[in-house]
């Protein structure tokens, strides 16, 4: 299946939400804890705000016309 440029958007604002969630939770003591025997580690404030910065790009340029590169001819001199 193929998404339109507004689902990709939408699906990706959506990760970046849970994204801000997850650092949050981090950031507030929730990096490490235990239930009974079980333990439980998030994952890492570094990878996760470097997929953040990723998210926040990928957001950019679909918000901007969804190029990096954009293309302009001029005619004659």
């Amino acid at each position: 299946m193929v998404m339109t440029p507004e689902e990709k958007l939408n699906r990706l604002r959506e990760q970046l939400e849970q994204l801000n969630k997850a650092i949050l939770a981090i950031q507030n003591g929730a990096q490490e804890y235990s239930i009974g025997t079980r333990r439980l580690k998030r994952a890492d404030l570094g990878v996760l705000y470097k997929e953040r910065d990723r998210l926040e790009r990928e957001i950019e340029v679909l918000e901007n016309g969804g190029g990096i590169f954009k293309v302009a001819v001029f005619d004659g001199r």
